[in-house]
């Protein structure tokens, strides 16, 4: 019996030994550092595949996948998960996608008021001024502000342009004077409301979707917004869209956004990988934007829409004023003085 008794605590202490050096001793195929598979879903509000944003994220995906070999490959939506950004958000939030596109206004709603800075008129001089701004001390600034204040759920991965917006109506405008009395439909922006209101305009809500008809009906007498964005929807073609004025009162910003929390916890060369996919994918971006504005405005042109400058400076001493104001209110006015330093 205690023969048997001694066997059985022998053959306990041999399989123990065993186990230990089972689960301290690593196959010799371990593969351990090897990368898993990622797969991104990448998105923008705009149907039409003949956009900035589609032609940006076209290259993002080639890069990244170039680059990573196939160990990142990305799937690429055009308003198919959401034509609204508030959707597009939402999405992000949840996880159902990982990067998208969208303006800055939305996150005055949660918390990040310091992005109405971006809303003001004759904020930036021109495409380079923008640029500069963008990727710049202010650009890096804003991106700290915004990443701090939503807890690393939003993490600006790159500034895109959506164009500069001109003013179109039934008339030609010249200096704010001409302005005077014309109903004008606008964006949801107190700032922008108000900038039209001093120049002597009547600012109106039309839902973009139902802005062509308000154009060839009357029930606005102009509109703003780039040639590339309101010549796909023939708003020179109406009755009160015949007429550019090239006010060029706002280079509208929009953001690349990704989940900071999302980034932080990949493995840093899938990290390095998205990086340098963006930066090519931002420079595509920005040039798609630039050519098709300067194409959109021959086709108004051949299509019978006429074209004048504006006096700029006249209008710009107009937005100066509303400028200061909203710094000095908000207290922004470092986050003001860092633009205006930028050239």
């Amino acid at each position: 019996m205690k023969r048997k008794l001694t066997f059985l605590l022998v053959l306990v202490l041999i399989v123990g030994l065993v186990a230990g050096c089972q689960q301290t001793t690593p196959p010799e195929d371990d593969e351990a550092g090897e990368l898993d598979p990622l797969h991104l879903v990448i998105a923008h509000n705009q149907t039409s595949t003949d956009n900035p944003y589609h032609h940006g994220m076209l290259k993002f995906k080639e890069v990244v996948e170039e680059l990573s070999e196939g160990n990142i490959t990305v799937e690429v939506h055009n308003g198919s998960i959401g034509t609204n950004e508030s959707e597009l958000i939402e999405k992000l939030s949840l996880g159902a996608a990982d990067m998208v596109v969208a303006s800055p206004g939305f996150m005055t709603g949660i918390g990040v008021e310091e992005v109405d800075l971006l809303a003001l008129l004759y904020l930036f001089d021109d495409f380079e001024h923008w640029e500069n701004a963008m990727d710049g001390e202010f650009g890096e600034t804003m991106a700290g502000i915004i990443n701090e204040k939503t807890e690393n759920e939003f993490k600006i991965m790159g500034y895109w342009s959506a164009g500069v917006r001109n003013y179109y109506g039934k008339k030609p405008i010249v200096v704010p004077e001409d302005v005077a009395g014309l109903s004008i439909r606008t964006q949801n922006s107190v700032v922008q409301q108000q900038f039209w209101k001093d120049v002597g305009a009547i600012p109106s809500s039309v839902d973009w979707n139902e802005l062509y008809q308000a154009l060839q009906q009357g029930v606005v007498d102009s509109a703003e917004n780039d040639y590339t964005n309101f010549s796909q929807q023939d708003h020179h073609k109406t009755v009160n869209g015949k007429y550019i004025s090239e006010t060029e009162h706002d280079y509208t910003t929009r953001l690349l956004l990704m989940n900071g929390n999302r980034f932080d916890n990949l493995p840093e060369e899938q990290q390095e990988w998205i990086l340098a996919a963006v930066e090519e994918a931002t420079k595509v971006e920005r040039q798609i934007t630039y050519g098709m504005l300067d194409e959109s405005k021959n086709k108004v042109i051949e299509e019978g829409g006429e074209v004048n400058e504006v006096d700029k400076e006249a209008f710009k001493a107009i937005g100066i004023p509303i400028q200061d104001e909203f710094a000095e209110e908000n207290d922004l006015v470092d986050l003001l003085e860092m633009i205006r330093a930028t050239k």
